[in-house]
């Protein structure tokens, strides 16, 4: 195959998992804006319709590590297929679901799938491209899945009143059949070095126990209580199996998760980056619309409009992002975002009922500016400082931990929300304000903790001073 044939088969290579990986990003988000629709279809209670969408989180969360094993164990283009493919069929499933129990198994099963095209696509597009073009294409890859982030609840708002709610799931089927096709000539096969390998029961078990007890308890333990016994047996559920599957780890000849890459101090960098990014957005985009609708009295497609700035930021800004880290590396980029999270979440504390709409769309600008430059970079530090036959499961480490971080960071922050705001004021306002300012806070000191964090991580011993006999030598 010539030069220039190959240059075209990876670019197609990267339309085609990113296909894929824009599918999860926008199944994340669009049915956020369907549940009302959901509900008085299918009769569906508050309880029941809050598991659409955890049950999606707790399989995505829960699995993101074992299938990125997987997948460097058996192939990390066999691995996508499957994935592909049981994502299509879950989501013909939820399309012609005509019960909210069955529409919960099919959201699961969408979960489980997006798990793999979270894991694979970063790992294919790792070993496609050489480490100097890796910018731009994990650019590319994180622009789609910024579109789908920012179009997924305007999509699922227009499909629902035009189609119904059903089509939002069936919209996918035919996407995932482009993307099949796309994969199927453009993408090699490669998987781990290791010969002789098998995935590790054991652990695996381990993680399967501890894992989905963890996210359980962050997804759920705001409204069983925090000190009730089901979210202390659960904690302690996890906690065990998690240390239990740690000391396995150690011991196993090929493990899950080399735990020698958290010894690595730029992939711990990107970790932590990566984990401080879902934590803001995940807490900011919980309180930024209700701000929007409840202080300003913005209609739900106003507040959608006025949001773009920081999600189309992101969209717009990652290939561009993507090519400076490619002249200019992650790091100083990581860094800088976190900064501007920080100047986000101080600017957003002084809003009020009369914030101009200037101020307010700097901030929300400030915020998109900073998530461009945290997303694409973080998983290039990360991927880039690890061995590439080890990828998948180095992808699935850092988005397991950053899906954790938006789960932790969410349940603390809709906690201090709740606890400020219920401050005794004269006006619900006042209240209302007081919550989002204590959010807002919390924030920016957490970012400037992961920043302090990430700049010593990525500090660089200074060079060795030569001495007087080795300066001679080298004249």
């Amino acid at each position: 195959m010539g030069v220039f044939a190959q240059q075209q088969r990876k670019w197609w290579a990267l339309l085609g998992v990113s296909i894929a990986s824009f599918l999860g990003c926008v199944d994340f988000t669009i049915v956020n804006t369907a549940l009302p629709a959901l509900q008085a279809d299918l009769g569906a209670s508050v309880d029941a319709l809050q598991w659409v969408i955890n049950g999606f989180i707790l399989a995505l969360s829960s699995f993101m590590v074992l299938v990125g094993r997987l997948a460097d164990l058996h192939g990390r283009k066999r691995v996508l297929f499957i994935g592909l493919t049981v994502f299509g069929l879950a989501s013909l499933a939820a399309g012609l679901a005509g019960q909210i129990d069955t529409l919960i198994g099919a959201r699961v099963a969408q979960g489980l799938a997006c798990a793999v095209l979270y894991t694979a696509s970063g790992a294919i597009v790792s070993s496609t491209f050489e480490t100097a073009e890796q910018g731009r294409a994990f650019g590319v890859l994180f622009g789609v899945n910024g579109v789908g982030l920012a179009v997924g609840p305007v999509l699922g708002g227009l499909i629902t009143s035009a189609f119904g709610w059903q089509w939002i799931f069936l919209i996918n089927v035919p996407f995932v059949l482009l993307s099949l096709g796309i994969c199927s000539f453009s993408v090699k096969e490669s998987r781990s070095a290791e010969t002789g390998a098998r995935l590790d029961g054991w652990g695996a078990l381990l993680l399967l126990i501890g894992l989905p007890s963890l996210v359980l308890v962050i997804v759920q333990g705001g409204s069983w209580g925090w000190g009730s016994p089901l979210t202390l047996a659960l904690v302690a559920l996890a906690l065990l199996a998690l240390g239990a599957f740690l000391a396995v780890e150690r011991r196993v000849a090929a493990p899950i998760i080399d735990l020698k890459l958290f010894a690595n101090r730029r992939f711990v960098a990107g970790v932590a980056a990566s984990f401080g990014l879902a934590l803001f957005y995940c807490v900011a985009f919980f309180v930024m619309p209700l701000y929007l609708a409840q202080i300003r009295g913005e209609t739900v497609q106003a507040s959608g409009l006025l949001l773009l700035p920081t999600t189309l930021g992101v969209a717009l800004l990652s290939p561009l992002v993507g090519r400076l880290v490619d002249r200019k590396g992650p790091a100083l980029l990581i860094k800088t975002g976190l900064l501007l999270f920080v100047l986000s979440a101080l600017l957003q504390a002084g809003f009020d009922g009369q914030t101009s709409l200037p101020y307010l769309l700097g901030a929300f600008v400030v915020m998109g500016l900073g998530w461009a430059s945290i997303l694409g970079p973080s998983t290039v530090l990360g991927i880039s400082s690890v061995p590439q036959e080890v990828g998948s499961v180095a992808m699935g480490s850092l988005m397991t931990l950053h899906n954790v971080g938006g789960g932790v960071g969410l349940a603390v922050g809709v906690g201090l929300f709740h606890h400020f705001s219920a401050t005794p004021l004269d006006d619900a306002q006042g209240a209302f304000l007081n919550g989002y300012r204590a959010v807002m806070g919390f924030l920016a000191v957490v970012t400037l903790l992961v920043w302090a964090s990430v700049s010593l991580l990525l500090r660089t011993a200074p060079a060795p001073v030569p001495t007087a006999e080795e300066g001679t030598s080298r004249g």
